[in-house]
């Protein structure tokens, strides 16, 4: 997630070009620090604000350039959040577009065999910047804290063929990070689709649910998760968590007794950006305000098809209406936690606080 959000960074705009791939021990860091540092002041003399550079534009520029590198899922979350303090509403739906018509031009860890370091080394975001804007993929007018992207872009020659792909000979025609929606994720929920084996990029099976990312870990390591399972998380989001906590040690643990291919994992939570496997996340509205995750029972079908952007509790509508919502654990929460708890919004609008005053929440 940190190597994403400092290439988004330079993909927004806000940091000088090679801020998102030069490694913290090399040279060009310590001289990219002071040229960093001259631009910070020229930006105040010219009274540049981060609002003219961070606009609509620049996330359009900041997503593709996610798509095309399968950026960690977090990504979604943090520019979802960024773009509504900048004052832009993205969505989720817009985010989905952008990814359809963005191909992957990059496998990095742990979707495939590169490093940040070899992304740095093919010549880094400028790179693949300019790669994307062989097909108008890049809003070539945005601003930067160093002109534009134009000027960024001028004369590179793009994808170095191996750790940056040609744009017409891509991994994928579409991006690395995909949304899902269906009727157990109305509001929409991601996957980092360019981590999940081909085996699984449709599944079907039993739900496995669990109230917490402790009782599903439990589960794992005692061998009660098997072959053709779909593991549901729920009560991990903003608000169940509240926090939404990475669901780092479960999926980490089926990866590890290889059942990354076999089985799927479905939470309101969120992962780290290592994580592989069908593993989707931010589903949305999450269990604690009552979302269709709350309605899942053990031994459900869920169907996944991540080719068809589609999540599916496999249950007549006539009955998931008359089911009672399973009941939020109770945290025991006071303080700012409690605080936290009343006032967060929802993943699908980045998980930002929202205002005290218009809070409809009980």
């Amino acid at each position: 997630t940190a190597n994403t959000m400092n290439c988004l960074t330079e993909a927004l705009g806000m940091s000088l070009p090679g801020s998102g791939t030069i490694p913290a021990v090399y040279a060009d860091r310590r001289r990219l620090a002071r040229r960093t540092g001259e631009a910070v002041v020229r930006l105040l003399r010219e009274n540049k604000t981060a609002g003219q550079i961070m606009t609509p534009a620049a996330f359009r520029n900041a997503l593709r350039v996610d798509m095309a590198l399968g950026g960690s899922t977090n990504s979604i979350l943090h520019l979802l959040a960024i773009a509504r303090e900048a004052g832009y509403q993205l969505t989720l739906q817009e985010i989905s577009a952008i990814g359809d018509a963005t191909p992957q031009l990059c496998k990095l860890n742990p979707a495939g065999p590169d490093f940040i370091t070899d992304l740095n080394e093919a010549g880094g975001i400028t790179a693949v910047l300019a790669e994307l804007a062989q097909r108008d993929l890049i809003e070539t007018a945005a601003l930067t804290v160093d002109g534009s992207m134009a000027d960024r872009i001028f004369g590179n020659p793009g994808a170095d063929g191996r750790v940056i792909r040609p744009i017409d000979a891509p991994y994928a025609t579409d991006g690395g990070l995909a949304v899902l929606t269906g009727n157990l994720a109305p509001e929409g929920c991601i996957v980092k689709k360019s981590a999940v084996l081909p085996e699984m990029m449709c599944h079907q099976g039993p739900a496995r649910v669990f109230d917490s990312e402790e009782q599903v870990t439990e589960a794992i390591f005692s061998g009660r998760i098997c072959p053709g399972d779909v593991v549901v998380i729920r009560f991990e989001g903003p608000q169940g968590g509240p926090g939404m906590r990475e669901m780092l040690t479960p999926t980490s643990a089926l990866a590890g007794m290889g059942l990354d291919n076999q089985v799927a994992l479905i939470t309101d939570g969120r992962f780290s950006g290592a994580t592989r496997g069908s593993s989707i996340g931010h589903v949305c509205p999450e269990a604690a305000v009552g979302g269709p995750l709350a309605l899942v029972r053990e031994s459900d079908q869920i169907l996944i098809d991540i080719p068809a952007r589609r999540i599916e509790l496999l249950v007549p509508a006539e009955e998931l209406a008359a089911r009672e919502p399973a009941p939020k654990p109770d945290r025991g929460l006071r303080g700012v936690l409690a605080r936290y708890e009343r006032q967060v919004g929802a993943s699908s609008q980045g998980a930002g606080l929202i205002d005290p005053s218009k809070e409809t929440r009980p």
